[in-house]
């Protein structure tokens, strides 16, 4: 399933671009991520950014892949919002809620929000960075969960815990 995941996704974001490079650059940079948390997660990451970007359907997530990943998948996107604070607050109110199975979502969360950050790193992005860094206290407060995917929380806190010129 992860292959079929990693076509779907490839397919459905077509041309779209990831910065200056092509979207597959962050998916692979999440799937990466993921890797120890399994291949559901892996499936979720690729998929994580489909109906938020695309015109593929929830509908057609959970068709394709089943209830788990549907429903994570739906979780992981934005509502429609007046702006970026607005949609943020809303998905952040989603993934406060999260328990059982579905607290999956928050491991491609983390992942998704530190291959991010680590691009913008790299990239030197700073102004994103630091919407990123204003952002994470409610971030946290929404998707951490004590043991879930704590390598992944002690990178994205490092990361943000440092002047974005200081790490290369």
């Amino acid at each position: 399933m992860l292959a079929e995941a990693r076509a779907f996704a490839l397919s459905a974001h077509g041309e779209q671009r990831y910065g200056n490079r092509p979207y597959a650059y962050h998916l692979e940079a999440v799937v990466a991520l993921l890797s120890p948390y399994g291949p559901d997660a892996q499936v979720i990451g690729y998929l994580h950014d489909v109906v938020e970007d695309t015109t593929v359907t929830e509908g057609e997530v959970r068709e394709h892949f089943g209830p788990l990943v549907g429903e994570c998948v739906s979780l992981l996107t934005d509502a429609p919002g007046a702006s970026r604070a607005e949609r943020k607050a809303g998905t952040y109110a989603r993934l406060s809620r999260v328990t059982g199975p579905a607290e999956l979502a928050l491991v491609v969360k983390v992942a998704d929000r530190l291959a991010n950050v680590s691009s913008c790193l790299a990239d030197q992005r700073h102004a994103l960075w630091e919407v990123y860094r204003q952002e994470h206290p409610a971030f946290r407060s929404a998707a951490y969960r004590a043991g879930l995917c704590e390598p992944l929380w002690r990178e994205l806190d490092t990361l943000l815990d440092t002047q974005p010129g200081r790490i290369g």
